[in-house]
């Protein structure tokens, strides 16, 4: 059967101050009135039914998870002990899931990124399913078609192109590390290059062996986990050893040597939601090229994005291309280009002792 997982363990520092330790980005509304997570869960449509969706978060969103996401089984909502990055998450998951269903097909995905077409989203993973029932040793990833030279994402180079029920699939060639800004455009400029969307299909079994082989010791802690389902001291055991797992991502650990791997082109439409600038891109702008989430009375101000919360409204004067966000007890203000420099605001907040604003 088709399981889903959903990885929602981020802390979202980029969306600073909105983004807070205990309501992450992926738990905010940043367009329309579902928060990022619900419209997650939302795209899998009738394909993968609640008993079979996952999702994987920090120990201490699980109960808020719960209650954005009431339509799943509570026990669906797994909690890590600590952060460990994507391969543990993965490795846990895959080990849950095979416990139940050896045979089992994952589809693992942030719970992060805006996809705005369920049907072609639907359709796409019914076509990576096939691809893993031909051959479960396969791992199928989806490639999203640069449309321009990005520094912030991972490639996928493409190679030969193999039959696929109703999309364009190709072996892959080589996953690629964030590359400089020349790099980047060689890539464009090939044609042959997809970003790395970080969206995967495979079976539980094959992820599995695949860490065997590629990070064995991490293997013992998941296999500890793994004996532990289902006992009573399952919560300490899990404490235990997931802690003691040194963290790697899944792209490292896996994706980088893996020799049977299937890209599969998107074709739905994709967005990361990085940083605050993914606002214009999901919200319409005004005719000034402002993009508001709330209230607010511009006056010569162009290329703003302002995002208030309820009753508050923000007054601009003779100001372009800032991003705003005001929240009850924290206010950004900042130009667009130094939009990155969030995380450094956070790590100041830290260092100088403000805990209660993060």
């Amino acid at each position: 059967m088709l399981h889903a997982v959903i990885m929602a363990g981020g802390s979202g520092t980029r969306f600073w101050p909105a983004s807070r330790k205990l309501v992450p980005k992926q738990l905010l509304a940043l367009s329309g009135q579902r928060t990022m997570i619900q419209s997650t869960v939302d795209r899998l449509g009738d394909l993968i039914p609640p008993e079979r969706q996952m999702i994987v978060t920090n120990k201490i969103l699980v109960e808020a998870v719960r209650e954005q996401l009431p339509e799943l089984p509570a026990a669906n909502v797994v909690g890590e002990p600590c952060k460990r990055d994507t391969a543990p998450c993965v490795g846990l998951a895959a080990a849950m899931i095979k416990r139940t269903d050896p045979d089992g097909t994952m589809v693992v995905m942030p719970s992060d990124h805006v996809i705005a077409s369920h049907a072609k989203f639907q359709a796409a993973l019914a076509a990576a399913e096939k691809l893993i029932d031909e051959d479960p040793t396969r791992i199928v990833t989806f490639g999203i078609k640069p449309s321009y030279p990005a520094e912030s994402f991972g490639y996928i180079q493409r190679a030969d192109k193999i039959a696929a029920d109703g999309v364009d699939a190709y072996k892959v060639e080589k996953f690629r590390e964030k590359p400089d800004r020349a790099t980047a455009e060689s890539y464009v400029d090939a044609g042959t290059f997809f970003w790395n969307s970080g969206i995967f299909v495979w079976r539980a079994s094959t992820i599995l062996d695949a860490l065997e082989t590629n990070a064995a010791a991490m293997s013992v802690h998941l296999h500890a986990i793994a004996d532990a389902m289902g006992r009573p001291d399952f919560d300490d055991v899990l404490e235990r050893e997931f802690t003691a797992i040194k963290g790697t991502s899944i792209d490292y650990a896996v994706m980088e040597t893996y020799k049977n791997v299937v890209v599969i082109e998107a074709p739905f439409p994709w967005d990361d939601v990085g940083s605050w600038q993914a606002l214009a891109r999901l919200n319409d702008p005004d005719e000034h090229g402002n993009t508001v989430v709330g209230s607010h009375i511009g006056i010569d101000t162009k290329g703003a994005i302002i995002m208030t919360q309820p009753g508050h409204t923000i007054v601009t004067i003779d100001v372009e291309d800032l991003i705003i966000v005001q929240t009850a007890d924290a206010t950004l203000v900042a130009p667009k280009h130094a939009e990155e420099r969030v995380r450094e605001a956070v790590k100041a907040l830290e260092d100088k002792g403000f805990s209660d604003k993060l």
